[in-house]
């Protein structure tokens, strides 16, 4: 399994529907080939709570390492990837929704004072729930309440939903009203990040060379390995490597050939690439396609 995005990172999803526009689902981060989900984004306000194990999870330029009872908040159009904490397995909850969930109607007073106000500000893209903070596990215990709604669903559920979703919303905004102002990458910064996703994105199936996404986004090769190593956490080679695996599984498992799959995702030789292969599914490609069979 692994996340459908576009081009542009955007995921492929229907985060509920135009009546409801709430998805609560319960994930494995094993569950994700490599474990791991790959990095994307979407409109709707997204919240985390980890029931078991831990995860490194990754928003923006930050990198937050949550273990059983912490969370997330990630804000809209943040993007975000997750990736599995050692060999461990970790089972979290995810509750997705659009911000006119909470709003209503356009420009409502609700929408221009209390939610444009924390989803329109690059400011916050994201802030971690801790296990020490009274009001952070005051969300959680909001968060497991949906979560107990989601599997009972009881007549009102949904009404019971956007009530515990106001609740911590508005726990939200009076955080976000008092805090002071912090170190985040400006959104050229993240346009520009995204730019060069983009780039590999339409590119992986040819030849790319650092001087090719550096153009891309018109800065030099030096900068362009720095700023992608400081917000991404990983080279921009590394990054290539695991999307041309990612993008070479669908394949595999549709019964393609190795030797062909290796050119259809950009690897030169198919000996190159069952050696990459290996170092991130921890098999070969033949032994892969068995096993998917």
């Amino acid at each position: 399994m692994q996340i459908n995005i576009e081009q542009n990172q955007k995921e492929i999803k229907a985060h509920g529907n135009y009546e409801f526009p709430v998805n609560v689902c319960v994930e494995k981060i094993e569950s994700y080939e490599q474990g791991s989900f790959l990095w994307h984004w979407h409109p709707e306000i997204e919240l985390t709570w980890i029931m078991s194990g831990a995860i490194e999870y990754h928003i923006n330029d930050c990198k937050f390492d949550l273990t059983e009872n912490e969370g997330m908040f990630g804000n809209s159009n943040t993007l975000h990837a997750g990736y599995m904490k050692g060999t461990s397995d970790c089972s979290y909850l995810t509750i997705t929704f659009h911000p006119r969930f909470l709003y209503g109607y356009e420009n409502s007073l609700i929408q221009t004072k209390y939610v444009n106000f924390i989803t329109e500000n690059e400011m916050w893209p994201s802030l971690k729930f801790e296990k020490n903070v009274l009001w952070h596990q005051e969300v959680i215990r909001c968060m497991k309440e949906i979560y107990t709604l989601w599997e009972e669903r009881p007549g009102d559920y949904e009404m019971q939903v956007q009530i515990l979703l106001m609740r911590i919303w508005r726990k939200l905004y009076q955080f976000f009203t008092k805090e002071t102002e912090k170190e985040h990458p400006k959104q050229e910064h993240i346009k520009r990040l995204r730019e060069m996703m983009f780039y590999m994105e339409e590119h992986y199936q040819q030849e790319i060379s650092l001087n090719d996404v550096a153009k891309c986004v018109n800065i030099s090769k030096s900068e362009c390995c720095r700023f992608f190593k400081k917000y991404m956490n990983m080279t921009i080679l590394e990054y290539l490597m695991f999307l041309r695996i990612q993008k070479s599984l669908p394949l595999l498992r549709s019964g393609e050939n190795v030797t062909r799959t290796a050119g259809m995702v950009g690897f030169g030789s198919p000996a190159y690439f069952g050696q990459i292969f290996k170092r991130y599914m921890k098999c070969t490609p033949k032994a892969y396609q068995k096993g998917a069979e």
